[in-house]
């Protein structure tokens, strides 16, 4: 049974800095693409970043320069390290993983940059 269990949100100060933990069982980040996707009522919904089996990354522009999306293949979680926090940060993030014909997705955690 595949399962992405999430970590580390909650509240902060413009500025400030936070770390998403997405643990995944059942599926391997060695083999597998994973990363974050956020959500807040009334924006865009955004792909934040991801990263392959192989360690390549990408990101979304509005988090380019602040993020950093990472892994530790021997823990099999992901990490998305947020610095510089803004306001529009605040959202819900959700980690995925997909593999072929079948993604996963994460419970979901809420990050609220303050002003």
């Amino acid at each position: 049974q595949v399962q992405l269990v999430e970590s580390g949100g909650g509240l902060v100060q413009a500025g400030g800095s936070l770390r998403l933990s997405c643990a995944a069982s059942g599926i391997s980040l060695s083999f597998s693409t994973m990363g974050w996707y956020r959500q807040a009522p009334g924006l865009q919904r955004e792909l934040v970043a991801s990263i392959t089996g192989s360690g390549g990354t990408n990101y979304a522009d509005s988090v380019k320069g602040r993020f950093t999306i990472s892994k530790s293949n021997a823990k099999n979680t992901g990490y998305l390290q947020m610095n510089s926090l803004k306001p529009e940060d605040t959202a819900v993030y959700y980690c995925w993983a997909v593999r072929p014909s079948q993604t996963y997705w994460g419970q979901g955690t809420q990050v609220t940059v303050s002003s």
